[in-house]
């Protein structure tokens, strides 16, 4: 994905080479390393993980500043929509009725939904 926006960009402005520093990386959200769609579909028995997509994506922005350390809980990250979620602070940037509709959202500070 990263490879499909950096040509579209340069093409549009007219530029060529990375768009993004070094230390910009992808990664393989729904899948572990080195487990294969094949192996969950008949090893741990999700019959759809497409569907689960959205959760995935969920979960991985919102507990990257605790995996990096940076703070303990995912509503301690001042830059992260999870205050709004877990219904802390009152921002305008998100819609929880529809995100709600497709996640489910779950901090350790015990607050639940869906």
């Amino acid at each position: 994905m990263l490879r499909s926006y950096t040509r579209a960009i340069n093409k549009q402005e007219g530029l060529s080479g990375s768009l993004f520093r070094k230390e910009t990386k992808s990664e393989c959200i729904n899948y572990p390393k080195g487990v294969t769609p094949s192996f969950i579909k008949s090893k741990i028995n999700i019959q759809n993980p497409e569907k689960q997509y959205p959760q995935i994506c969920f979960n991985y922005i919102h507990q990257n500043p605790v995996k990096a350390k940076m703070v303990s809980k995912e509503v301690d990250y001042e830059f992260s929509s999870a205050k709004d979620y877990a219904n802390i602070r009152n921002g305008k940037l998100i819609n929880r009725e529809a995100a709600f509709e497709y996640i489910k959202y779950e901090d350790k500070s015990g607050f639940h939904s869906k």
